[in-house]
């Protein structure tokens, strides 16, 4: 089930809100854990088993390493735990993207397995990771109710897309949490500002990128290459922040507080910048549970930059079973360590230098997002280069108008304009200002209805997180 369904918006969550607001507090923890299992096997419940699993695997082995601080084998049995839990989603995700480099290396011919991966497995296993390492270095207390554990693992408002919680950010509101009149209110807007950020904006720029992504490119020239690579850089952007919008108004809605996952990353002025405003709750998790451990910078200069080029192509590869997710991963890696070493991101100067640390930094995303879209690496190189006219003759197969018309036109300037904190504030508007909060509700009210009309009408709203 989508959050951009008619199903989850008009029948699935009235029914939860309903039971969660009138059943007893002691309760309520069970209703959104029922409703959860539900919102999961609704699509594929075969994979309920995959993720039950998991949540069994973490309690008890965060048990066992709980019982004894001086237990000699707290060590190995987190080991086991982990390796447990990347196990699925090895077995899920990669396992066949390993045969197929094995047989293209070895020119051998093994059968790939006809494996369907679960959707949000990439989520929750990181999840149900930060709680047992948690636990492993006392940082919070194992949670003895197993049910309360698994209200955190597949909690459904960010069990699909992120953000990735991590426990110790939640442990206290799973526990003891309000839900307010202002937090149930503050959720409905930021729940309508994701649903139209994904419908009205990544939609509609998907579909252009999808026209221009699916061509040869030998078929469109540079301008067509480079509107194609800006129009699923936003794509990409608004989908994913647009669903961590829904996620953290939805936890309002059930009192929880979840941190924000997006803070304008197209505003950056550095590839180190963008990664601390871009999809912060994954960035911030392989600091604290993989950067870190490896030394971080606390090590030398060259085990400095090691660490750094192992996290991004763990981060790369996080994404997907491919070698564009691997590259595009590496790619951002050579650019943090690039400013690392010369100190790019921390020069500050004129506009003239501002200007240039901007270009810079929008040129190195919009070229990694086209390896991160396109289906292979041969087309994402040749796609590279007619952006920058380095293809020789083409053979344009339709006119611009074919890619791109007038409302997408009107989509691409709302993109630009609503990637800048121009309005960041518009959801905190005082009780004082009545006329103006009169008029963003009002305002609300019509992108939450065209929004879901476009539901309605539309049969193109694609789900990029089955990749993930």
């Amino acid at each position: 089930m989508l959050f951009s369904s008619m199903t989850f918006i008009y029948v699935f969550l009235p029914i939860v809100c309903t039971v969660y607001l009138l059943v007893r507090k002691d309760l309520q923890n069970y209703t959104l854990l029922i409703a959860s299992i539900i919102f999961y096997a609704w699509g594929e419940p075969s994979y309920l088993a995959i993720m039950l699993l998991t949540i069994l695997t973490n309690y008890v082995g965060a048990n066992y390493i709980s019982r004894s601080h001086k237990n000699k084998h707290r060590k190995e049995i987190l080991i086991l735990t982990i390796l447990i839990n990347l196990g699925f989603l090895f077995y899920f995700k990669y396992f066949n993207f390993v045969i197929e480099n094995i047989n293209d290396i070895f020119s051998v011919n093994i059968n790939a397995l006809k494996i369907i991966m679960p959707i949000g497995i990439s989520f929750y296993t990181f999840q149900a990771l930060s709680y047992v390492i948690d636990v492993y270095r006392g940082d919070v207390n194992v949670q003895r109710d197993i049910y309360k554990l698994a209200l955190y693992i597949c909690l459904f408002p960010q069990l699909i897309a992120g953000p990735i919680v991590k426990y110790h950010d939640v442990d206290e509101q799973i526990n003891k949490r309000d839900v307010t009149f202002d937090k149930v209110a503050y959720g409905i807007k930021r729940f309508i500002i994701g649903l139209a950020k994904k419908m009205l904006i990544a939609n509609t720029l998907g579909a252009v990128a999808d026209k221009i992504f699916t061509q040869p490119v030998e078929q469109f020239d540079c301008l067509t290459a480079w509107i194609g690579a800006i129009a699923y850089s936003f794509q990409i952007f608004y989908d994913f922040s647009g669903y961590s919008d829904m996620a953290i108004g939805l936890g309002s809605i059930f009192g929880f507080k979840f941190l924000e996952n997006f803070n304008y990353p197209y505003i950056s002025k550095s590839i180190t910048e963008f990664w601390r405003r871009w999809h912060i709750s994954l960035s911030t998790w392989f600091k604290e549970y993989l950067y870190i451990p490896l030394g971080g910078n606390r090590v030398t200069k060259f085990r400095n930059y090691l660490n750094l080029f192992i996290v991004f192509f763990t981060t790369g590869f996080w994404h997907g079973a491919s070698w564009n997710f691997i590259f595009w991963g590496l790619w951002h890696g050579m650019f943090i360590i690039f400013e690392k070493i010369t100190g790019w991101h921390k020069k500050e100067g004129r506009w003239g230098l501002c200007l240039a640390h901007h270009i810079y930094t929008i040129l190195a995303f919009v070229i990694g997002w086209v390896m991160f879209r396109a289906d292979n690496m041969g087309y994402a190189w040749n796609y590279i280069k007619n952006m920058f006219g380095m293809v020789g003759e083409h053979e344009i197969a339709y006119e611009m108008a074919y890619y791109i018309d007038n409302i997408e036109i009107i989509a691409f300037i709302v993109a630009i304009v609503l990637s800048m904190p121009i309005f960041s504030k518009i959801l905190f508007i005082k009780y004082k200002h009545k006329v103006l909060r009169t008029i963003v509700n009002i305002w609300l009210i019509l992108l939450f209805i065209v929004s879901t009309a476009s539901i309605a009408a539309s049969t193109y709203n694609p789900f990029i997180y089955f990749r993930f």
